[in-house]
């Protein structure tokens, strides 16, 4: 692994990165303010009452100790925190003061202070860039403010980013990555300057993955990180062609140079129950979510590879797998499906893989392994 992304950074009203400690909004405490015992801690020495810097970032420094060539980026947005990224990315102003707010956080690791933990400085050293997860520029998410000018905007933000990280890393005699995480349905990508981004940026991390899911409570049950699309497939349109590879080619047909591009994969899967007809359960109409641990129609690998009593099958055109149990339908990628991700990547040309997220893998690392090998 060459790079960890830490997610998620929260804007605040005020159109600044922030950290704070307030359910929903941040947890200074799991960041920066915890201390970590002997047989926690990365480097196997307890934290200290009286540290500046505790929590994950100072563990994120030992890894980084113990792996030199390992970089950590902090991740800006994400699904639930997007939402003010239009109003920030709206002026030259706002601009500017909103990447000024992140670099001096996470680059300078200016802290603000928290039981005890904090305080200028306390966090310099742990990020070595800023990767920007807004879903999406000019196009609908979670709960986001989207704007037709948003496309421009995206732009100009991230020529902000490289501005500053440049001024910032010249002080300090190194220079700070900028990545993106990228939509990957066409409709999204459209709304991107994708020529002008690829320029900007040093990785364009594609989610290429939900594609579909049992947000659609009824079915059809379908792949949702399919790596070719299949002409048989259920639907119209961009649903229908939904695919690994039409993403892919949907960038670098706007311009993206190919060694930039990173494809996303999946350490989960999605899934429905209530599935009836025939085709073991691929295609097939249904009654809602399947159970996950955390929210309905969503689990981890992990415990997806040991579910009993389900059949595996796997689909010669889109080269994705599924399990399927007689009435419950799950999608995701195993080592077999990464192994083949990781040749169409190396094939194409392309930049390399991303993964959401490193938890959903088994304690082995079964899942990590295939992308490392089938990458090298």
């Amino acid at each position: 692994m060459t790079h960890l992304n830490y997610a998620f950074g929260n804007i605040n009203s005020q159109g600044e990165c922030f950290i704070v400690n307030q359910s929903g909004e941040g947890d200074a405490w799991a960041d920066y303010g915890r201390g970590f015992t002997a047989a926690e801690s990365v480097d196997g020495v307890a934290d200290t009452w009286d540290q500046k810097l505790k929590g994950n970032f100072n563990q994120l420094k030992e890894l980084k100790a113990k792996n030199p060539n390992l970089k950590v980026l902090i991740s800006l947005g994400g699904w639930t925190w997007s939402k003010r990224f239009s109003d920030v990315a709206l002026t030259q102003a706002s601009r500017e003061k909103f990447v000024s707010s992140c670099v001096d956080l996470y680059i300078k690791g200016n802290l603000a202070t928290f039981d005890g933990a904090g305080g200028p400085g306390a966090a310099a050293g742990v990020f070595d860039g800023i990767d920007v997860d807004w879903e999406y520029p000019a196009a609908p998410g979670d709960n986001n403010v989207y704007r037709d000018v948003d496309t421009q905007n995206y732009t100009l933000l991230l020529q902000e980013f490289r501005k500053q990280l440049d001024v910032v890393g010249a002080t300090a005699g190194k220079r700070y990555e900028l990545t993106a995480a990228v939509p990957g349905g066409t409709s999204k990508i459209d709304k991107i300057e994708v020529a002008k981004v690829g320029r900007v940026l040093d990785a364009i991390n594609i989610m290429s993955y939900d594609f579909r899911g049992s947000w659609d409570a009824s079915g059809p049950t379908n792949f949702h990180s399919n790596l070719y699309p299949d002409p048989a497939a259920p639907g119209s349109g961009e649903l229908k062609s939904a695919s690994v590879k039409t993403a892919v080619d949907a960038w670098l047909a706007g311009g993206a140079p190919p060694a930039k591009l990173v494809v996303g994969v999946p350490f989960y899967g999605r899934g429905w129950s209530g599935v009836t007809g025939g085709a073991n359960g691929l295609y097939q109409p249904a009654t809602g979510a399947a159970a996950g641990s955390y929210e309905a129609g969503f689990e981890d690998y992990k415990v997806l590879v040991n579910k009993t009593g389900y059949t595996t099958y796997r689909h010669p055109t889109t080269h994705q797998m599924w399990t399927f149990n007689g009435s419950t339908f799950w999608s995701f990628d195993d080592p077999q499906v990464l192994t083949e991700k990781m040749q169409y990547v190396k094939a194409n040309g392309l930049g390399g893989a991303m993964i959401w997220s490193m938890d959903g893998d088994t304690n082995t690392g079964v899942l990590m392994n295939a992308v490392s090998a089938g990458l090298q």
